[in-house]
């Protein structure tokens, strides 16, 4: 990828249709594994009782997403840019962070999305030939369109997503129990802690997320040559934040409608695991409804797939560049470069070299890498707060007070939670 200057700051303002898509590709990363896999498996086991957990990781979390393009658009900078000038123990503490989520954060995202591949296309390979083919893909799809592709990609698969999640959705209402319905934190004993805390892990995403948000507004400002203001940033988060928590409770009512009080469990084999949605709806619906549920569920984890493949890159390559020129006016005006490409086949082989060793429980390494973005998410929304609360933000981009309060607020609860995980945890092993 080459050096591309950014819009100067005196740059003309975007209208919202020249800046819309960072938010959608954002979208792209959150609506995966944490929607057709979590918030699925919450509705089979305890059909709408979970709602609660959902919504508050929702409300809580939004803050901190929020703040990535908020950044980007009023500074000129990424949030890379901003943990260094919070300081450099704040650059390198990310990315430790990321460094310790990358490889099984993707090896479970590409997992899941090859065993996908293979049903849906009825191909005999290897699920590591298939992952490889699938990274490889999205390596060319990038290598050639660049951000413009990303972009283009994502709004046509979050197209398809949409419509095929709401006929999905429609077809199993009259199935669906409502009665279970519920916003308060289920009673102990009624659901393991590790759930609850891998379902808010990624619900909708990990906040590191945020990172690879500010980034393609950027990107996005550079391809579409003009400078999105603060509000049009924000209200193109708005709505992909909006249309995820929609779809959060649409992939639930799937897996309640279909799973809860059947008697039936999901599968712990990753194959199996895989498809077990796309055969219950054949078996329930009609065979005919199985071509949109495998466009759901493809479009789901491909798109999921494409932008976590280009986030890690993205946010290494700048990360990297930044710790090695230190000087953030280098680097906040550059696209991705040769560190890009670098740590995108770095990456894939750890990717691979995982497969050979962890492949058959999926769902035990989505759990874990949930978890640990859930353990990592109150670091990374503080960062977040520091910078957006900084000098660098001109006073009128700034979060209120209200909206101050309420992220000190999500902090406090998101760290205790993760604190009482830690030390129910510690308990046990001693």
């Amino acid at each position: 990828m080459s050096v591309v200057s950014a819009p100067a700051k005196g740059a003309p303002r975007g209208t919202f249709w020249q800046s819309f898509g960072p938010g959608l590709i954002w979208a792209g990363t959150a609506i995966g594994l944490s929607h057709l896999v979590q918030a699925t498996r919450a509705g089979a086991a305890m059909g709408f009782g979970l709602s609660g957990v959902i919504l508050l990781a929702l409300i809580l979390k939004y803050p901190f997403f929020e703040f990535g393009p908020r950044y980007a658009s009023a500074t000129g900078m990424s949030l890379i840019e901003g943990y260094r000038r919070i300081g450099r123990w704040a650059l390198w503490l990310y990315m430790t962070v990321v460094l310790g989520i990358a490889v099984i954060t993707q090896t479970a995202i590409v997992l899941f999305t090859a065993f996908l591949f293979l049903y849906a296309f009825d191909l005999g390979w290897s699920t590591t030939a298939a992952a490889a083919f699938i990274y490889s893909l999205c390596g060319g799809l990038l290598a050639v369109g660049r951000f413009r592709a990303l972009d283009i990609a994502i709004k046509v698969m979050l197209g398809l997503l949409a419509v095929s999640t709401i006929v999905a959705a429609v077809l199993v209402l009259p199935r669906t129990d409502f009665s279970t319905f519920s916003l308060a934190w289920p009673a102990a004993g009624t659901v393991s802690f590790g759930f609850l805390l891998a379902l808010m892990g990624w619900m909708p995403s990990d906040i590191a997320a945020s990172v690879y948000n500010s980034l393609w507004t950027l990107a996005k400002d550079r391809a579409s040559g003009v400078r999105a203001s603060v509000g049009i940033a924000r209200l193109d988060f708005m709505v992909a934040y909006v249309g995820t928590g929609f779809l959060a409770f649409a992939f639930l009512l799937l897996g309640t409608g279909l799973m809860y009080g059947s008697g039936l469990e999901f599968s712990m084999d990753g194959a199996v695991f895989s498809t077990q949605l796309i055969d219950l709806y054949a078996q329930t619906i009609g065979e005919w409804i199985r071509p949109i549920i495998v466009v759901l569920a493809l479009t789901t984890m491909f798109s999921t797939t494409l932008t976590v493949l280009d986030g890690f890159p993205r946010v290494i390559d700048r990360a990297i560049t930044l710790i090695q020129v230190d000087d953030v006016a280098v680097t906040a005006n550059r696209a991705a470069g040769r560190l890009y490409w670098i740590s995108f086949v770095l990456l894939g082989v750890g990717v691979l070299l995982l497969l050979a060793f962890f492949r058959g429980n999926l769902t035990t390494m989505i759990d874990f890498a949930t978890g640990l973005s859930f353990i990592t998410g109150p670091i990374l929304g503080y960062l977040n707060l520091r910078a957006v609360t900084s000098t660098d933000m001109p006073e009128e981009d700034r979060p209120g007070r209200a909206m101050r309060i309420f992220s000190y607020l999500g902090l406090v609860l998101l760290g205790s939670v993760a604190v009482a995980f830690l030390g129910s945890h510690l308990l046990s092993w001693l």
